[in-house]
């Protein structure tokens, strides 16, 4: 098939690879533009931008599809679909329109739960045990169109957003690509009206771990929030992201040390940090950090 493929960050890299690999005519790869990054804050190509190059491919990254000229160059690609995960912009009604058989989303959740801008966060976040991937045909709504194909994974007690971000990715280039073999016969099936949540962008604010929630709370904050932007608290006078943690038996008063091996108490239990941040330092797993940064029963966090 004429492919227009549109993502922008890494999670998008391996749904490119697939669709080249499978023998696809991608017709113009789409990306947001260069942004500064590092110290020298000069311009930086996303992920797809890189990866598009590599390939060989055609990229485009306009800041806006809004534009007459921007649409019509769009529909000047004749293309028969355009593949969409996570590319970072609105899709107006005339680039929908554009492909000859509409333009497919994939979706890092089971629709109709945790529509929006974070669904892996909030997964986890929440608690929920099964997330998934699904194919599903756009419209006009925020992750609305009716779903093709769905594909669920456990979320397991060790699970971070970053490791079920790594397997989603996979299982949706999977799922693309049987999408696509199979278009002429999928059936699509419109999202129910029960159960919609919607997974909102995660606030930087939201970081700062409550050490009074229970520790089930504790442990997702942390997992849903590693790598990024990371969940924090204060130890020491040093502001220390957390990015790994699982629920340990133990007690005591809210944010307190309860050993000197990174058990801290929560306001119902207790949770055990297994990989942790200093400023300006790499990630580093709990007895590692506690070589340099000993951290002894007693000591309260979050002051």
């Amino acid at each position: 098939m004429r492919i227009v493929f549109m993502g922008t960050p890494d999670f998008s890299v391996p749904v490119l690879e697939a669709l080249a690999g499978a023998g696809h005519e991608v017709a113009a790869v789409y990306c947001q533009p260069p942004r500064p990054a590092g110290r020298g804050k000069k311009a930086r190509p996303a992920p797809v931008h890189r990866r598009a190059e590599e390939l060989g491919l055609s990229v485009r990254h306009p800041a806006s599809l809004r534009s007459t000229e921007a649409q019509e160059e769009f529909a000047a690609l004749n293309a028969d679909v355009a593949v969409v995960v996570a590319y970072g912009l609105i899709l107006p009604q005339a680039i929908l329109d554009a492909p000859s058989q509409g333009c497919l989303n994939i979706h890092a959740s089971l629709l109709p739960r945790w529509r929006g801008a974070a669904p892996i966060h909030r997964a986890i976040m929440a608690g929920d045990e099964t997330t998934g991937i699904c194919i599903m045909q756009m419209e006009a709504g925020l992750d609305t169109g009716p779903v093709l194909l769905c594909e669920e994974t456990a979320i397991g007690p060790e699970d971070t957003t970053g490791s079920l971000h790594d397997r989603l990715s996979d299982m949706g280039a999977a799922l693309i690509v049987q999408a696509l073999e199979r278009l002429e016969t999928l059936v699509p099936h419109p999202q129910p009206e029960a159960g919609v949540t919607y997974a909102e962008k995660i606030d930087k604010a939201e970081a700062e771990i409550d050490w009074q929630r229970p520790a089930v709370e504790v442990d997702r904050h942390i997992r849903g929030l590693s790598p990024a932007p990371g969940a924090w608290t204060i130890i020491g006078g040093e502001r220390i992201k957390l990015l790994g943690s699982a629920v340990a038996d133990g007690s005591g008063r809210a944010g307190r040390a309860v050993d000197d091996r990174f058990m801290i108490a929560c306001g119902d239990g207790a949770v055990r940090i297994t990989r942790a941040q200093r400023p300006g330092k790499g990630v580093q797993d709990a007895r590692s950090f506690l070589l340099g940064h000993a951290v002894p029963a007693g000591t309260q966090l979050g002051d």
